[in-house]
C-alpha cells in the first residue's frame, strides 16, 4: 500500500475496528453478569469508551499491519475478565457467555448494512458519502471476520471456549490447558488465514459479505 494512503484507510477502519472489539468485549462482560459474575462490572469493562479495553498489539499494531500488507483485517482487545466459579450452572452459562461476543459482531455487521443502505439513498457531498459508504463496507467486513474467527473452536478463541463447556469434563479440562499458549496460537492462525494454506478460509464469508453490498449498493442504481 502506497503510505500516502495510510491515514484515509485508517480513517474508514477506525471506528469500524474500535467499535467492533469494544462491543465484542462488552458483549461478554453484560452476559457474565446475567449469569451472576460481576467481575467486568467491578472493573469498570462494562464502558463502551474504547480505551477501556484497547490492547496496544490486538487492536492498534496487528490491524495496522494487516492493513498496509493487504491482510485480511483481524484484531482482538484486552479480554473482560469471566470467573468462571461465580457463574450460575458454570458450564452452560460459559457457553451463553462465549457466544455473547461473537453474536454482538454480527449484529453490529447488520447495523453496518443499514448504515450502507441509508447511505445509497443519500443525497449530500459525494465525497462524503462515499467515505461514510466505504466506513460501513469495513463495518460489515471487519464484524463478520472477528465473529467467524472467534468462533474457531481452539481456546483462547470463543469458539474453543464453547467447545470446551459442551465437551465432557476431562476432555474439555484437556482442551483448556491450550489457552496459556493462546496469544501463540492466535498469531499463527492469523498468519495461515492471512499467507498460508487456511488463506481461502473466509472466502465463504467474503463472497456473502459482497453480495450483501453488492444487493445494498444495486438500490441505488
Amino acid at each position: 500500500m502506497d503510505l500516502n494512503e495510510l491515514p484515509y484507510k485508517i480513517s474508514i477502519w477506525a471506528i469500524p475496528v474500535l467499535s467492533a472489539v469494544t462491543l465484542h468485549e462488552v458483549a461478554h462482560g453484560w452476559a457474565a453478569r446475567f449469569c451472576g459474575d460481576r467481575t467486568a462490572e467491578l472493573l469498570g469493562r462494562l464502558s463502551l469508551n474504547p480505551l477501556r479495553h484497547i490492547d496496544p498489539v490486538g487492536t492498534i499494531l496487528v490491524p495496522l499491519l494487516l492493513l498496509l500488507l493487504r491482510g485480511p483485517l483481524i484484531g482482538w482487545a484486552r479480554p473482560v475478565p469471566v470467573a468462571i466459579r461465580a457463574l450460575r450452572n458454570p458450564r452452560r452459562s460459559m457457553v451463553f457467555v462465549a457466544l455473547a461476543g461473537p453474536a454482538a459482531n454480527f449484529a453490529m455487521a447488520a447495523f453496518w448494512c443499514l448504515v450502507l443502505a441509508a447511505m445509497v439513498h443519500l443525497d449530500g457531498s459525494a465525497t462524503l458519502v462515499s467515505w461514510c459508504a466505504l466506513m460501513a463496507q469495513a463495518g460489515i467486513i471487519i464484524n463478520v471476520v472477528l465473529g467467524l474467527f472467534n468462533l474457531l473452536p481452539i481456546p483462547p478463541l470463543d469458539g474453543g471456549r464453547i467447545l470446551g463447556a459442551l465437551l465432557p469434563a476431562p476432555l474439555g479440562a484437556s482442551l483448556d490447558r491450550i489457552e496459556p499458549y493462546g496469544f501463540l496460537v492466535v498469531v499463527g492462525i492469523m498468519g495461515l488465514i492471512a499467507y498460508g494454506p487456511f488463506k481461502d478460509l473466509f472466502d465463504p464469508a467474503y463472497r456473502l459479505v459482497g453480495r450483501v453490498i453488492g444487493a445494498l449498493l444495486g438500490t441505488a442504481a
